[in-house]
C-alpha cells in the first residue's frame, strides 16, 4: 500500500505543445505496470484547452470543479460540469478544457498501450472552441 498525500507531488504547466491557455497539473497516480492507468487533476483557466487529441484505450474525465466543454471530432460542443462523467472511446478525436469566462477542473484517467497513452494532434482553433 502506498498513500500519496495530497500536496506531495508537485503541480506542473500543461505543455503549450499539447494546450491553448493556462493549464496546471497535479499528478494523481503515475502508471505503475503491470497496470495501464495512470490519473492527473487538471485546471484550466477561462478559455484554455487541449489540443486535439486520441487515446488508444480511452479516456475517463471525472468534472470536479467550473465549468467546461468538450467535444468530439464531427460533433458539438458541449458543456460540462462538476459531478459530469465523459468517456471518449479508443481512438476518438477529441478536446476539453474550460468555458470562456470560468476555469474548469477534471481528473483525467487514461490507460496506456504499448507505451503510449495519447496521441497529439493540431491545436484547437477559437472558431472550433467558440462554436
Amino acid at each position: 500500500m502506498e498513500i500519496k498525500k495530497s500536496g506531495s507531488q508537485p503541480s506542473a504547466p500543461g505543455p503549450a505543445d499539447w494546450f491553448s491557455g493556462t493549464v496546471r497539473i497535479d499528478p494523481l497516480f503515475p502508471l505503475r505496470e503491470p497496470a495501464r492507468a495512470a490519473g492527473n487533476a487538471v485546471t484550466f483557466e477561462p478559455g484554455a484547452r487541449t489540443a486535439w487529441h486520441t487515446h488508444p484505450l480511452g479516456q475517463v474525465l471525472i468534472v470536479t470543479a467550473g465549468c467546461g466543454r468538450v467535444q468530439r471530432h464531427g460533433g458539438p460542443v458541449e458543456e460540462i460540469r462538476p459531478g459530469d462523467v465523459v468517456w471518449f472511446e479508443p481512438g476518438e478525436k477529441h478536446w476539453h478544457g474550460a468555458a470562456p469566462s470560468t476555469a474548469m477542473t477534471h481528473i483525467a484517467i487514461q490507460e496506456t498501450l504499448d507505451g503510449k497513452a495519447v496521441d497529439w494532434m493540431e491545436k484547437v482553433t477559437d472558431a472550433e472552441y467558440g462554436a
